[in-house]
Parts: structure tokens; C-alpha cells; sequence
């Protein structure tokens, strides 16, 4: 490990994830290292199946680790109890290919559910942080909008901002751009280059859209479980 890795946000260390056990079992990391810093956007490409969400669900707290090192914000997730791994997630942003919105909810509603574990913001500033971020996104004139009343880009826009409300330490995002149009992706990707910058915000995103890869600082390939390429992006 480097001198300086003290000042990462997110340091992995030979990582191995399997699912199943006996003749069923399937490894689908092996080894993995990464490493990220703040403010830094990573891309992370790959075919399909060659653990690209795993990693990002495990690094979300959201899979136990079985094997390796991995440490976000300091904190050591191998062995992390219930408690540990909830406070973690409170600090992180997720954005999923699913949007996951609730039908019965208004726009503003949906993004406001993600401070629900928080008590430290009060209704009024949730309700202002969310119709803020939801205008940023394109949504001023949906902002009271039921999930059936919404395109499906919208939808993601809406899962985006929800993600984005909190002001959340780090953002993992999967394919955050894939149900969205050419102009609506780059609004989204233009918005979280602008927090990675202004705020030093790292983000991690897996994508398969081309379209995006000039934001990244670092482009990370995965292959069959191993990451196989690590280089500077195309900025």
C-alpha cells in the first residue's frame, strides 16, 4: 500500500466474492485492489457479468465481504457488524439502473425518503434540498409528480436526485445514464462532475455508455472478475 493511502476514501485490497457453495459455487472477483481518492470520478467498464456491481455492492455495504481488505472512510467492512455497515450507508449515494421510486409518492416525496435515517435535518430543509436538486435535474414541473405521470427518464432523473439530495461523501452509481436520452445523460454527468469538483466528491460509476468516459480521471476495466486495465481518463 502506498505512504499516502491514508487520505484515500475508498482503499480494496484482494478482494474475493463467490456466490453459492459446493458444486454450485461461482467466484466472480478475484483479488481485486482499488483505489480512490476524493474529488476523483472513476469509471468502471467491463462486459456484463465480470463483477462490476458486485464490487460496487459490496463497497456500498450492501453484500458482506468474505475475503480481502476493504476500507471506506477508514472503516474496515470485513467483520463490520449490522450497526457499522448502516452508518456507512448513510453516507453513501446510490444510484441504481432500477429507479426503485415508490408508485404512491410524489416526485419530491421519493428524494425526501432519502433522508429518512437522518436526524439531523429538519422537514423544511429536507423539503428545500429536494426540490433543489430535483430543478437541477430538469424536474422543476414534475416536482409533485407521481412515478405513473413520469417518462422513464424522468424516473431515473428523480432516483438521481435522491441519491444526490443528502449530500452524500461518496456515489456509487450503476448505469446511471442508460435509460436516459443523449442531452438528459450529459445534464446528469455534467452534475456530478460539477460535485466531484466543487465539493470533492469521488464517485465511482459503472457504465457502458461511451458517451460519458471524458469526465472520468481514472478508467478501471474489469474482465471475468480481475481488473485488468487502470489508467488516467480521457480529461
Amino acid at each position: 500500500m502506498s505512504s499516502d493511502a491514508t487520505a484515500s476514501v475508498l482503499s480494496i485490497r484482494g478482494v474475493d466474492y463467490a456466490f453459492g457453495e459446493g458444486e454450485l459455487r461461482k467466484q466472480v472477483l478475484y483479488s481485486v485492489d482499488l483505489e480512490m481518492r476524493p474529488g476523483e470520478i472513476v469509471i468502471l467498464e467491463g462486459p456484463s457479468g465480470s463483477g462490476k456491481t458486485t464490487l460496487l455492492t459490496l463497497i456500498g455495504g450492501l453484500r458482506r465481504m468474505q475475503k480481502g481488505s476493504l476500507r471506506v472512510f477508514g472503516e474496515e467492512l470485513m467483520g463490520s457488524d449490522n450497526r457499522r455497515m448502516l452508518l456507512l450507508r448513510r453516507r453513501i449515494g446510490f444510484i441504481f439502473q432500477l429507479h426503485n421510486l415508490l408508485p404512491f409518492l410524489t416526485a419530491r416525496q421519493n428524494v425526501e425518503l432519502a433522508f429518512a435515517l437522518r436526524d439531523d435535518v429538519g422537514a423544511a430543509e429536507m423539503r428545500r434540498r429536494s426540490e433543489e436538486t430535483l430543478a437541477a435535474m430538469g424536474l422543476t414541473d414534475r416536482i409533485e409528480a407521481i412515478p405513473a405521470k413520469l417518462s422513464g427518464g424522468q424516473k431515473q432523473r428523480v432516483a438521481i436526485a435522491r441519491a444526490l439530495a443528502p449530500a452524500p461523501d461518496l456515489i456509487l452509481a450503476d448505469e446511471p445514464t442508460a435509460s436516459l436520452d443523449k442531452q438528459s445523460g450529459r445534464q446528469v454527468v455534467d452534475l456530478l462532475h460539477q460535485l466531484a469538483r466543487s465539493k470533492g466528491i469521488p464517485i465511482l460509476l459503472v457504465t457502458h455508455d461511451n458517451r460519458i468516459l471524458d469526465v472520468a480521471d481514472r478508467i478501471i476495466r474489469m474482465e471475468d472478475g480481475h481488473v485488468t486495465c487502470d489508467k488516467v481518463g480521457l480529461l
